[in-house]
């Protein structure tokens, strides 16, 4: 390993890409670094980026500005607009010496701008000090995103648990929460959502009942059938979850707000709590709609027995266009089988469970049906 390997705390030697069209400059410019550093080079603008876009893109650009074809202008400006490329260090190393020359480079963004005929000695110095601060940009930044999904990680764990909190008050383990959150990604999945759609959807449905802590016990753990009065006040815990999550720019919470708001909205206009028909309904909402309904069925409450799913899903098909969108009921089939291990995996009769490192049994585990709560 070469010092400077040793000073960048490096197993590999970095690589700095050499551009420019005369073959004396390169050679140089190559015998310059090649001892401390890999060296690549392209004898044009063209050459330069498809190096750069490459899946192992340089850690330094020495770049030449009057070259056949697209200059080096024109590949900085290239550069510096591929978010995945535009913190590799540009500099450029050229004849053109004039100080509107050296202006422009620099708001191209460029990050130094070496003169022709070259100093070695201030070659490398510069290519070192740019190395440098760029190991210690791309440190930053991995700090940076770690802390990022370590927030973004605290703030969807506060977020089950609060939907969990609210299950409590009406079911004993609160696994409710975890099976249709599942459920809710699998719909997600089967209609072609992205995945970072399907993973905000998975992380905000438990939030669906928070409104639930709202609603006095003597409705909401009534063993019985409910009157209407207590229909009335039970049908007011979406508007009370909307209420609680607040209005928040951030889409974490916006996402949760939404679904805790829509997910009694049925498909034909006659669910509450504002009784919005068909696409209307945000998706996320229709998804739920049929996550919740489905996990509820198949589930026994303290006013009902468990439904065996062959009459979950005659109840559910003869609810097709009333209560769900047809379009995300199309896809239930498919994704039946995963939602079938879900619920045998997150089971009640296990006993209170976390969604976190308990995985989903794989198919051939058990059959359709055999592991459902009785």
């Amino acid at each position: 390993m070469t010092d400077a390997d040793q000073g960048a705390g490096r197993t590999t030697r970095q690589t700095i890409l050499v551009a420019d069209d005369t073959p004396e400059n390169i050679d140089l410019l190559s015998a310059l670094l090649r001892q401390d550093y890999r060296v690549k080079v392209a004898t044009s603008g063209e050459k330069a980026l498809a190096i750069v876009n490459s899946t192992e893109p340089p850690d330094l650009i020495l770049l030449d500005i009057m070259m056949p074809g697209m200059n080096g202008y024109d590949v900085c400006r290239r550069i510096k607009a591929n978010p995945d490329r535009r913190g590799i260090p540009i500099i450029f190393v050229t004849a053109m010496t004039s100080i509107e020359d050296e202006r422009l480079g620099l708001e191209v963004g460029a990050v130094d701008y070496i003169t022709k005929p070259i100093s070695p000695p201030i070659v490398s110095a510069r290519v070192r000090t740019h190395l440098a601060l760029y190991d210690q940009t791309r440190a930053l930044e991995d700090r940076v995103r770690e802390r990022t999904a370590e927030l973004f990680a605290s703030r969807q764990q506060i977020i089950r648990r609060l939907g969990r909190a609210a299950e409590f008050r009406d079911n004993e383990t609160g696994n409710h929460v975890i099976r249709m959150s599942y459920y809710a990604r699998l719909i997600a999945q089967a209609i072609g959502l992205g995945p970072e759609a399907t993973e905000l959807l998975f992380n905000t449905a438990s939030m669906h009942d928070i409104g639930k802590i709202g609603i006095p016990d003597a409705v909401l753990l009534k063993p019985g059938p409910l009157s209407k009065a207590e229909w009335a006040v039970m049908r007011q815990h979406p508007e009370i979850g909307a209420e609680i999550i607040g209005e928040h720019d951030d889409e974490l919470l916006q996402t949760a707000r939404t679904i805790a708001l829509t997910h009694h909205e049925r498909f034909d206009g006659s669910g509450y709590p504002r009784g919005l028909i068909g696409e209307n309904i945000p998706l996320f909402g229709r998804i739920v709609a049929i996550a919740d309904v489905f996990d509820a069925l198949m589930t026994a409450r303290p006013y009902k027995p468990a439904m065996p799913i062959d009459e979950t899903l005659q109840v559910m098909g003869r609810n097709t266009g009333l209560h769900f969108d047809p379009a995300l009921m199309e896809v239930l089939p498919s994704v039946l089988p995963d939602m079938l291990r879900i619920n045998a995996t997150y089971a009640d009769t296990h006993g209170p469970m976390t969604d976190v490192d308990v995985p989903v049994a794989e198919p051939g585990d058990s059959g359709e049906g055999a592991a459902l709560p009785a």
